[in-house]
């Protein structure tokens, strides 16, 4: 994609000294992001583009710009670039997303709406699209590429397919296909997800990748059939698998899993990095407004021992060649007027932020006023729960099995209370009136996932080591399909949290027996809230304290249930139809002796 002026012609009688700039930025130090060099320099932008930077002050215009802007020896570098990152995931609208983080200095960020698509579809993509129309920052969107993520063994709100991808490449604001999780699905060329690839190429679209191994086959096997980013390095050799296969390496610092610092140990003695990026995927609205959004992850790399101008690279032009924007990523002649003046590179507190050559933001505080407008997506209840009650939440054997003592199961089991990561696990456990019993299993809890799009599919299981103590956690932040997901202790407390939920639309709950302890409210898919980041950042804090009361553990343990229903990451996870095996994609049975009877 090739950002074009409305007049390229008044562009270039700008750039001859033929007419007045709109803007002259002088005194700057310019950091010339293709060189590696910082000198002096004058900055004159024309109708949202820069038009010519002058070195060393040596060439002053003959007409005077309509507006001087002293820099005063600040540091001129351009907007930041967040090149994999789900707005939902702040629990924000994308309009509110904007006000929190243009302050920050992100001028743009490369998004996958693959959150909110799965609640309402291909409706989703276009909510996104229409709201960016009218925002400084730029919002482009990737179009969502597992929708379903494993079609067959979950069922979501939304489905999208080759001819989603046509139809929706047409938009303004979209530039790519998001994360192709389906990795298996790739290396195993599946009619679908190669039919999706194939659309997207057709139209013209980069291809994002998500590949969580550092199979250097698997790899291999993935890149030849399309994608060429990934965000998911966590584990030491991972980056670097990737890096030498020629993928851009996407390293990621988010509310949910902090990566930079593994793969800065990965690449850190590399002669060339050219394809590390940075992002911030997953960060919620507290940690934004407390830490930064891409800001923090940049100045995390600099303490780490990434150079100043590397690290900027990594966070503008980088990420701009790898999703193929031509004219983003750097302050120089034909490139978009999305800058920021800075007085300390490593520091990197932002004095101003410009976008599309305006000011927009200065000392963290917006400058502009950005138009708030509503859609009726945002007032949608997307919750529909099959009928419940106390008896849906007890987990029973089958009939068969029932009058046994006891009863072999199978769960998901986490190797600690941090890990993303889970195994198989088959317990023998007692039955007490034809009810599994795991009051003898502290480290055991139940788990419920509930459809919520009217289907009536419902999978009750159990879970090790999740961290909870007592009651009941519940949410429809549970990725990638938002089915509704309840942990907990005792049947009462995961009703109380399931109605909770139930009459606010969606969003997270706590509970303990019939009293809730926290809520938080998310109306737009279950996902985000309607209000400003500082109000759902408290909403949010408050939540997570609660839960740590509980005994969930983690810096984040709101998002501590949000994977457990996320059937693209192995071993085994739950969905709405049952225990799934990751690998294989299939279901498990939850009791193997009825299997085998």
């Amino acid at each position: 994609m090739r950002f074009k002026p409305e007049n390229m012609n008044n562009l270039l009688d700008a750039a001859m000294d033929k007419t007045a700039c709109d803007l002259a930025v002088l005194n700057t130090q310019y950091v010339n992001l293709f060189t590696g060099e910082i000198y002096p320099a004058d900055v004159y932008i024309h109708e949202g583009y820069v038009v010519f930077v002058d070195k060393d002050h040596a060439n002053s215009p003959s007409h005077t710009p309509k507006e001087i802007l002293d820099a005063e020896g600040r540091y001129i570098v351009p907007g930041l670039i967040d090149s994999h990152v789900h707005i939902e995931s702040s629990m924000l609208t994308p309009l509110n997303f904007a006000r929190a983080t243009l302050p920050l200095g992100v001028t743009c960020v490369v998004h996958d709406p693959h959150e909110l698509t799965n609640v309402f579809g291909e409706e989703a993509v276009r909510y996104f699209n229409d709201v960016a129309k009218d925002l400084p920052q730029r919002q482009l969107s990737n179009i969502p590429s597992c929708v379903p993520s494993v079609p067959g063994l979950e069922s979501a709100g939304g489905v999208i397919k080759a001819e989603e991808v046509r139809r929706l490449a047409k938009l303004e604001h979209v530039v790519g296909l998001g994360e192709v999780m389906d990795f298996v699905g790739v290396v195993n060329h599946t009619d679908r997800m190669m039919s999706i690839i194939e659309a997207a190429r057709e139209e013209g679209l980069y291809l994002q990748g998500h590949i969580p191994v550092a199979d250097p086959r698997l790899i291999a096997a993935y890149v030849l059939g399309g994608p060429w980013t990934c965000h998911e390095s966590r584990s030491p050799g991972e980056a670097l698998t990737k890096l030498r296969a020629g993928m851009y390496v996407d390293a990621r610092d988010s509310s949910m899993a902090r990566n930079v610092s593994t793969i800065w140990e990965d690449v850190k003695d590399l002669a060339y990095r050219e394809r590390l990026t940075f992002c911030t995927d997953d960060r919620e609205a507290d940690d934004i407004l407390e830490i930064g959004q891409l800001d923090d992850v940049l100045r995390h790399a600099m303490e780490l021992g990434m150079e100043p101008v590397e690290a900027i690279r990594s966070a503008s032009l980088r990420t701009a060649e790898a999703a193929k924007l031509e004219n983003m990523g750097a302050v120089a002649p034909g490139f978009v007027a999305d800058f920021l003046l800075v007085d300390d590179l490593k520091k990197f507190q932002v004095h101003q932020v410009f976008a599309k050559g305006k000011e927009v933001a200065r000392d963290g505080k917006l400058t502009q006023e950005l138009p708030d407008k509503s859609y009726p997506i945002e007032e949608r209840n997307s919750v529909d729960l099959p009928s419940y009650d106390l008896e849906t939440f007890t987990l029973r054997a089958p009939e068969a099995l029932v009058h046994q003592d006891s009863v072999e199961v199978n769960l998901m089991a986490f190797p600690d209370e941090t890990s993303l990561y889970a195994r198989l696990e088959t317990v023998r456990l007692p039955l007490k009136d034809g009810v599994v019993d795991i009051s003898a299993e502290p480290d055991l809890a139940y788990v419920a996932v509930m459809n919520r799009y009217g289907t009536g599919d419902m999978t009750l299981g159990l879970v090790r080591k999740f961290g909870l103590n007592f009651g009941a956690k519940a949410s429809t932040i549970s990725h990638d399909c938002h089915n509704l997901c309840v942990v907990f202790k005792n049947p009462e407390s995961a009703l109380t949290a399931v109605k909770a939920l139930d009459a606010c639309g969606g969003g997270l709950a706590a509970a303990q027996n019939e009293e809730v302890l926290a809520r938080l409210p998310l109306p737009l898919g279950g996902l985000m809230s309607l209000l400003p980041a500082e109000e759902t950042a408290e909403l949010a804090k408050k939540m997570k304290a609660c839960l740590h009361k509980m005994g969930v553990p983690g810096v984040n343990p709101i998002l501590r249930i949000a994977t457990l229903c996320l059937i693209v990451i192995p071993d085994v996870k739950y969905s709405d139809y049952g225990l799934v095996d990751v690998v294989k994609q299939e279901l498990i049975p939850i009791f193997p002796e009825q299997e085998r009877a």
